[in-house]
This record gives C-alpha cells, sequence and structure tokens, in this order.
C-alpha cells in the first residue's frame, strides 16, 4: 500500500527515519515515497495493459513539478485542469500527445495555450465551451480535438464534494445534449471529436458505480456511428479511492477485472485519470506537537494547519496520525489541532492517541492527494517544504517560504507611503 512503516520504534519512508528528515528541515513538512508513486501507477499501468491504456495522472491531486516528473520518466499523461497545470506538464517534459484538459471554465487564453502546445484533447462541458474552443482554434488556423464529457447521472457514493457524475453536478452534459453537440461537430471545421468521456467522482471506492456508468455510456457510444464521427478514445475518468480509515478500495487488477470486459467491447483506447490512486498514501505530512491543552477535553496543538492540509476541514476527511517514535501505553481521546484562527482548524477529533508531549513529532498520513496542492497561506502562514525520498536519498523538491514570499508581490500605492 505505501512505504511508511515502523522499523524498531522509529516511523520510516523507505530506508530514511521521518524524524531524521525532519530535524533538518523543520515542520510542516510533506513527505513523499518515490516508490509508493512508482508502484501505484506502474501496477494500474499493467492491470490495464490489455487494452493498451493511456494513465493520465491527474495534476490537481499533487502537482509538484518532481513528482510529474517522476511519473513522466514512469512513461504517464497527464489530466490538467488549467492553464497552471499544463504549464507544469510540460516544465516536467511531458509529451503534449499524452495531456487530456479538463475543466468547466477554461479562458480563452488557456485553450490557445493548449492549442499551441497541441495536446491529445479538450474534455469538453458545454455547449458554449465548445463554441469558444472552435471559435480560437479558427483564430489560429488550427483544429482542436475534443472529447465530450457526458455525465451518465450515476451515483458513486462518495463524499457530496467530491461527487461529478450526478445530473445535479456542474461538471459534463446530459446524453441528450452531448448527441446533439456530437452532431454538430460533423459540421465543424475547426473542431474534431476524437473521444468520448466520463468522470463520476473521487475517492469511489467500490466498482459498482463505474460498471452502472459503463452500462450507459456504452449504448450512447454505439449510438454514434450513424453521425460518422471518427472516435479514438473513451475517457473513463478517474476517482479510484484509497485507504485512510478503515476503506476497502479496489486494487488495481480487481478493478480492471471488473471492468475491461466491458471496455474491449467497445473497440476504442482508454484513457484513465488516476490521482489519489498514486500520491495519495504516496506522502504525509509531517507535523511537532506545540502545546498540549487539558480545557474541558485533551488538545494537542501542532505546527501544521488547514492552511496545510484543508481535508479534515472541508470534508470531514479522516487520517491517520502516528507518532514518529512509537508510543507504548495509555491512550487518550484527543482533538488534534493547529495554530489556525478557525474551530475547524482540526486534524483529529476525540481521537484514541498516545500521550505525546511538545516537541514530539507526528506523522498524518495519507497526505500525499490534495495537500500540498490545495494548500494556502490563510494567517499569513508560509507553506510548508516538500521532500521526495527515493531508497535511502532524500530530496529537497520545493523549499519552505519565508516571510518575506508572503509579500514579494504586493505593492502599497504611492497615496500611503
Amino acid at each position: 500500500m505505501h512505504d511508511f512503516t515502523y522499523k524498531g520504534s522509529k516511523l520510516f519512508v523507505e530506508n530514511v527515519a521521518v524524524e531524521s528528515i525532519v530535524e533538518k528541515t523543520g515542520t510542516p513538512a510533506f513527505i513523499y515515497s518515490y516508490k509508493t508513486l512508482a508502484d501505484h501507477f506502474l501496477k494500474l499501468r499493467k492491470a490495464f495493459s490489455p487494452v493498451d491504456a493511456l494513465i493520465c495522472y491527474s495534476i490537481k491531486s499533487n502537482s509538484n513539478i518532481a513528482v510529474v516528473r517522476a511519473l513522466q520518466k514512469l512513461g504517464s499523461g497527464f489530466d490538467v485542469v488549467s492553464g497552471g497545470e499544463l504549464f507544469r506538464a510540460c516544465a516536467a517534459g511531458a509529451d503534449p500527445k499524452k495531456i487530456v484538459f479538463a475543466g468547466v471554465g477554461k479562458s480563452r487564453e488557456e485553450i490557445e495555450f493548449a492549442l499551441r502546445k497541441r495536446i491529445l484533447f479538450f474534455t469538453v462541458e458545454s455547449g458554449q465551451e465548445l463554441e469558444t474552443i472552435a471559435e480560437v482554434a479558427g483564430e489560429m488556423g488550427a483544429v482542436a480535438p475534443v472529447a465530450l464529457r457526458v455525465n451518465p447521472d450515476v451515483d458513486p457514493q462518495t463524499h457530496q464534494y467530491i461527487s461529478t457524475g450526478k445530473k445535479e453536478n456542474k461538471f459534463g452534459l446530459d446524453f441528450k445534449l452531448a448527441y446533439d453537440l456530437y452532431r454538430d461537430i460533423s459540421g465543424m471545421k475547426t473542431v474534431k471529436a476524437v473521444g468520448v468521456h466520463m468522470h463520476i467522482g473521487s475517492q469511489i471506492t467500490a466498482v459498482d458505480p463505474y460498471l452502472a456508468a459503463l452500462d450507459k455510456m456504452a449504448p450512447f457510444i454505439e449510438s454514434l456511428k450513424p453521425l460518422k464521427i471518427d472516435l479514438k478514445y473513451f475517457d473513463i475518468g478517474g476517482g479510484l479511492g484509497i485507504i485512510y480509515h478503515g476503506e476497502t478500495p479496489q486494487t488495481a487488477d480487481s478493478f480492471a477485472r471488473e471492468v475491461l470486459p466491458r471496455l474491449k467491447k467497445l473497440d476504442l483506447k482508454i484513457v484513465i485519470e488516476p490521482g489519489r490512486f498514486i500520491s495519495g498514501n504516496a506522502g504525509i505530512l509531517a507535523a511537532r506537537v506545540r502545546y498540549v491543552k487539558k480545557a474541558g477535553k485533551h488538545f494537542v496543538i501542532v505546527d501544521a494547519g488547514m492552511n496545510d492540509l484543508i481535508r479534515p476541514s472541508l470534508y470531514s476527511a479522516y487520517h491517520e496520525i502516528l507518532p514518529l517514535n512509537r508510543m507504548t501505553g495509555r491512550k487518550v481521546p484527543t482533538d488534534v489541532v493547529g495554530p489556525i484562527c478557525e474551530s475547524g482548524d482540526f486534524f483529529a477529533k476525540d481521537r484514541m492517541m498516545p500521550d505525546v508531549k511538545p516537541g514530539d513529532y507526528v506523522a498524518v498520513m495519507s497526505a500525499g492527494a490534495y495537500g500540498f496542492s490545495m494548500s494556502s497561506n490563510y494567517n499569513s502562514r508560509p507553506r510548508a517544504c516538500e521532500i521526495l525520498v527515493k531508497g535511502k536519498e532524500c530530496f529537497m523538491i520545493r523549499e519552505r517560504e519565508t516571510y518575506r514570499d508572503l509579500t514579494k508581490k504586493e505593492k502599497i500605492p504611492k497615496f500611503l507611503k
């Protein structure tokens, strides 16, 4: 599952004691395992090899350029949702012909940038977006490759904020509108339909929602044949779940075993967009205990906050919390909280935890996805550093921000000087 394990009393990442890292770098610190990233990617690629799938890592889950580069070196393609993510992918050496561009609100500038890079295709989310892509492509003398995102109206059985495949969600098109737009595309000169796309949500631990969606998508794809569209790709999205606390998610092999029979019948190249599945358990957030307070409840106040990892506050998400030095003895009901001036600034509530003391280090587990990428400078807190570990080697892949970084883009107008 991942390469963070206790060896004796010390928590290790691969062959390095985590404590030895944070004593040099300070905390908070995001620490990633290269081996875990690579293993998860390679398992998925192997599982989908019978259909020659293109694995497009979803950059939004963890966008550090070193992480992107590591996956690019392994042969990954990339799913991007902004011009900035496209820039990151290209800066990491990605092949544009392995990049797909999703998102409901692409700007003209982003569309032009992607066309100049000659990406594999745009995922189109609305009729107006299709018109804009056609206009920009016409102005550039280009032909834009597109795949319409179809919303199959399937409940992914996940948190409502990360459900994307139901009719009340903002993403995608219903079947009728999608069919009408495919028919319109057949008469366009600056847009070419090359695929069909779906994405039903994130942190999905059961295969049934995927099977239900595929059973709806297959007849729709078949219905497009009379339009004489040269479809090449079926992008099934991502969303594969991981273990945070007691979940029983699908393995790459078990997921592929269930969906491949349906996919093979379509005779299209498959694109899949995993993010969390690859990066989620490949990272931790290391923090140091500043204070312990007993005031009605037992509070452990650490130096990381919701600005570093917002998932518990945003989704009530569960992250296991482990001491870097394994502790025996009694456990106490604990709220693990940060220094942010918000009651929502917490990592755990009423959690049975070892009785840690000020100065102890803890690891917030499974923080490799939607950790740093969703972090902020709220309360004017510099963002954490990021470290990548490979075997016995550690690499600083993002330096910790300083106070000067907080204001370097800001200016005081003359009338205030």
